[in-house]
């Protein structure tokens, strides 16, 4: 059975609502085969990635740049996981108030660098979600888990 990590830092309603609609798509009924693992960003382990088989990425977009937390998460473990998780498929999504570019640089650099592989295009919102961009979350979280599907 497959292993899909959710790391997310949800501090608001906006992306508590996209976190949700992910989780929705990554656990739908015809996804099978695939458990689903949800981790806080300041309290996901290295022994969290390494037992994953892809990974999902939440944060909102704060001065600029990814949350705090999620920053964190990816200093904690780069280095650890760096050779490990090579190859392995992600996605994510980001919520701004006016701008994510920042953001969504910071994510592609790292995980660029941790060599894994990009399974969706992100879900990137700014201002409130609406109802199709909350679609795009639920789509993004069953792409991800669809292709960690055996």
């Amino acid at each position: 059975m497959a292993t899909l990590l959710i790391v997310h830092h949800t501090p608001s309603p906006n992306v508590q609502a996209m976190f949700e609609a992910v989780v929705a798509g990554a656990s739908t009924d015809e996804i099978e085969g695939v458990t689903l693992v949800r981790r806080p960003a300041l309290a996901a382990t290295v022994t969290d990635v390494l037992e994953a088989d892809g990974y999902l990425l939440g944060t909102p977009a704060n001065l600029g740049y990814m949350s705090g937390a999620l920053k964190h998460f990816f200093d904690q473990v780069y280095y650890p996981c760096l050779d490990a998780t090579r190859g392995r498929p992600f996605g994510y999504y980001v919520h701004g108030g006016s701008d994510v570019a920042g953001t969504v640089r910071g994510i592609e650099s790292i995980t660029t660098g941790l060599g894994w592989e990009k399974a969706a295009a992100p879900v990137t919102i700014t201002g409130e979600p609406g109802k199709d961009d909350l679609e795009s979350c639920w789509e993004l979280g069953a792409t991800v888990a669809a292709g960690l599907m055996a």
